[in-house]
């Protein structure tokens, strides 16, 4: 809740606020009430018109995104993924999957690890698949109306000269494929307005008071009274006592401008970098459940960055060529009328992944190794034990 503003409430409402001090009534405000809510520019339709940045913000979130002119769409150029690259598929062997097994059920504070050690196998099989990712980092262009307190600086208005547009303000790009935000000042934008909150009067009214300079008193509650008939001792039987938010003015400084009554208003242009993901894993039907290739790493085996890529055409999956045919043509689509694609990045990793089918005291059960790093997933493990916390 804002500070001094009222709870809005029919049974406490205007609760500690003073509208009517007996003997001394409140006399109405020659402030206005100002704004609550926080807006950190004046109104839309108080602001001046500046071509290119048409939707700008006005406190409410940012403005709409300004779209790129067409020269700064990037060429693909000539430069095609190789089309003979040797495609080399690793497996893990029956007894590093056998180590590894021993090892996942080691670390389980409730599994015996005799299945791991008198195990026999029935099937080992490989379901190497494939991660294909597709990285777009991308810059956006967006606009804010900004106002701070005027205090008699030079303006920097359109008598210098025409506002730039948003796309030719130079603005110096971070490190690739990594998030990040920075706003800039628009020149010659700037103008003096007078304060919208207080009305260029530089004060505005006491929310906590109602403008009356007393509040009811937080001791006995207004009533004048302690407990039975005695006097209320904080108050001295008033009932109020003077508002300490405008130290019993009725009204305070406002803040908007910082008391001066004009503000100094500008186009602020907000530039964002990002890193737009297209991630696909193909699945190979082998009952391991999809989610958790996410918690793994793979073997990079083909990566291919440029201005533009080229889909992938001769991959050995045509899964995976379909998927960076969609990923590339996703993300023109996307992102081509709000932003400037800087840079694109395609990878395809092989991610290990071997089901083993095993039997332990005649009954058949299975488990999965998958990922650089071993990790291990079943369901089904044979030789768990119920604990219990002492």
């Amino acid at each position: 809740m804002a500070e001094g503003q009222q709870i809005r409430d029919s049974a406490i409402s205007n609760y500690g606020a003073v509208e009517n001090i007996s003997g001394n009534p409140a006399v109405p405000s020659p402030y206005p009430p100002g704004d609550q809510g926080g807006a950190t520019a004046p109104p839309s339709n108080l602001m001046d018109n500046i071509s290119g940045y048409e939707g700008a913000s006005t406190g409410d979130g940012e403005g709409k995104f300004l779209p790129p002119p067409a020269n700064l769409f990037p060429d693909p150029g000539d430069h095609l993924p190789p089309s003979n690259q040797q495609w080399i598929i690793p497996s893990i062997s029956e007894d590093m999957a056998k180590e590894t097994f021993k090892k996942y059920a080691s670390r389980k504070c409730c599994y015996s690890t005799a299945p791991t050690n008198e195990m026999i196998f029935r099937d080992f099989r490989p379901f190497n698949t494939y991660r294909y990712c597709l990285e777009t980092f991308t810059e956006s262009r967006s606009s804010e109306w900004v106002s701070v307190p005027y205090r008699g600086e030079v303006v920097d208005s359109n008598a210098f000269g025409p506002a730039p547009f948003p796309w030719d303000i130079r603005v110096s790009v971070p490190a690739l494929f990594q998030d990040s935000k920075t706003k800039v000042k628009v020149p010659h934008t700037s103008s003096v307005k007078p304060c919208y909150q207080c009305l260029a009067l530089g004060r505005i009214r006491c929310h906590k008071c109602n403008a009356a300079g007393r509040v009811q008193c937080w001791v006995c509650e207004g009533r004048g009274k302690q407990f039975s008939d005695s006097q209320c001792s904080h108050c001295h039987g008033f009932g109020t006592e003077k508002c300490m938010q405008c130290a019993g003015t009725g009204h305070r400084n406002c803040d908007q401008c910082g008391a001066n009554g004009q503000l100094l208003c500008y186009l602020q242009l907000i530039v964002k970098w990002k890193t737009n993901k297209f991630v696909f894993v193909v699945d190979q039907q082998s009952g391991f459940p999809m989610d958790f290739f996410q918690k793994v790493t793979g073997k990079i085996i083909f990566t291919d960055e440029q201005s533009m890529v080229h889909p992938l055409v001769t991959f050995p999956d045509p899964a995976i060529n379909q998927a960076s045919q969609n990923a590339v043509q996703r993300h023109i689509t996307q992102f081509a009328s709000t932003a400037c694609i800087l840079r694109q990045r395609q990878t395809v990793e092989l991610i290990p992944l071997t089901k083993v089918d095993y039997e332990w005291k005649g009954m058949q059960y299975t488990f999965f190794v998958y990922g650089e790093e071993n990790s291990v997933y079943t369901d089904d493990y044979p030789a768990k034990c119920c604990c219990s916390v002492m």
